[in-house]
């Protein structure tokens, strides 16, 4: 157990909970969560963030998936398939990351947000239950979801990283025309799926940091519920306006991250 002070450990559970309600309703619950384990832990290795991050978000994770499945439709061994892509892609990201520089990827991910941005903001209907009933997934767009969400999103995961969950959300409600309700739900099965890979090499490579995780899982898996719960019950325009304010904070953190480097 690393020497962390009490309000220091009350700063990470709270940063936990608000991460698992973030990433519950729309992903990208990392953007918080990372940087506040940076703050609290200072001294702690990369790795050990990384790995501590994984462990406490793996739990806020399931417990938001079976919070989405058990209260809305969801195609599970779809959701698992493009799981089971996306961690292979991940792998193959990881592989390359080492020559690729972050400062050439970040000024290319924010003008995609933005575009994704602009085309959500202007057309109110997507992600809508009415704007995904009018359209039909057939095998093939379910193959293409497996390849390109699963296997592209994931090789994005394991060679740059931030917005994954954001991205797949936005990826699953265009290809396979679900509401953002539901792809958010996939979402959730998909990110277990990548979380538990990646969680077991960093176990075996002994970078998790497991008492403070387990305090902190604690408090994700609170917000995960809890953010899961809202996004069903008030709905896709819920959904979309914390979509929003996600994607733009996003933006803004890549943008001094790039001012910064």
């Amino acid at each position: 157990m690393p020497d962390i002070s009490l309000t220091t450990l009350v700063f990470l559970c709270l940063a936990a909970l608000v991460a698992g309600w973030i990433d519950a309703v729309v992903g990208g619950g990392g953007l918080l969560l990372l940087p506040a384990l940076l703050l609290g832990m200072p001294h702690a290795s990369a790795a050990h963030i990384l790995g501590t991050n994984k462990a406490v978000a793996i739990v806020g994770t399931t417990g938001a998936a079976v919070t989405y499945v058990r209260k809305t439709p969801v195609q599970v061994r779809t959701a698992v398939r493009i799981g089971l892509a996306a961690l292979a892609g991940s792998m193959g990201g990881a592989f390359f990351a080492a020559g690729i520089s972050s400062d050439v990827l970040r000024p290319v991910i924010m003008v995609v947000l933005l575009a994704v941005a602009a085309f959500v903001m202007l057309r109110p209907s997507f992600g809508t239950a009415t704007d995904a009933g009018r359209r039909r997934v057939g095998r093939t767009r379910a193959a293409m979801a497996v390849v390109l969400v699963g296997g592209g999103i994931g090789f994005y995961d394991g060679l740059f990283g931030p917005g994954t969950g954001t991205f797949l959300v936005l990826a699953l409600t265009a290809v396979l025309h679900l509401d953002l309700v539901t792809a958010s739900a996939t979402a959730k099965i998909v990110n277990v799926c990548t979380n538990a890979g990646a969680l077991a090499m960093f176990a075996y490579q002994g970078t998790v940091l497991w008492q403070p995780a387990a305090l902190m899982a604690v408090f994700n898996l609170a917000g995960g519920m809890i953010g899961a719960r809202m996004a069903l019950s008030k709905g896709s325009e819920f959904v979309r306006g914390v979509l929003l304010v996600v994607v733009f904070s996003l933006v803004a953190k890549l943008g001094f991250d790039q001012w910064t480097a």
